[in-house]
């Protein structure tokens, strides 16, 4: 029997159900779904340390459980002293049970170790339904040893939905359990 995330399977059996009742969609394919997670973190002082970014792939990697990409710099930018195709940071596209397993830890033990946490901001939509997400310190993750960590450095996760607008993308989103602030 294949392995099924216990976030896959609470979507299947209860916020399906739970959107098509909010929205009033007539098939169950219009009801959004999450469609990948993008992980990433830029590192800026990769221009003059070159390990940085060795660092920071390897981080990456053990926070999403799957091997990060190096991203590269698109152009010459003279004034960062960045040259074009130099190494400027690492990234994640995560989708499946993967996806799956990084929400659910992201949810339920990276969030509550934030200090002073009381939800996140609602502002990070873009229009199309997707959300983006600010981290400041990659340490909230389990996975990290504070001990071995170099410099404290944050990250940008985006939630790619199959939804049309924000309110459907929102919805999906505090369905899933991502805490945003009551305002």
């Amino acid at each position: 029997m294949a392995y099924i995330s216990r976030l896959k399977q609470e979507y299947k059996n209860k916020i399906i159900s739970a959107l098509t009742e909010e929205f009033g969609y007539k098939n169950i394919m219009q009801v959004p779904k999450l469609k990948k997670i993008v992980l990433s973190r830029g590192v800026g002082d990769a221009v003059a340390d070159k390990k940085l970014i060795d660092y920071a792939v390897d981080e990456m990697t053990k926070i999403s459980g799957q091997k990060a990409i190096v991203t590269i710099s698109k152009k010459d930018v003279a004034s960062f002293k960045l040259r074009k195709g130099m190494p400027i940071g690492a990234k994640v596209t995560l989708r499946g049970e993967q996806m799956y397993e990084f929400f659910d830890r992201l949810v339920t033990t990276a969030l509550p170790r934030v200090r002073d946490f009381r939800g996140i901001r609602a502002t990070g939509f873009d229009g199309r339904g997707n959300y983006s997400l600010g981290i400041t310190e990659q340490i909230i993750f389990p996975e990290i040893n504070i001990d071995k960590v170099n410099k404290i450095a944050g990250m940008d996760i985006t939630f790619v939905t199959s939804a049309e607008t924000d309110k459907e993308a929102k919805s999906l989103l505090t369905e899933l359990g991502l805490p945003f602030k009551n305002n």
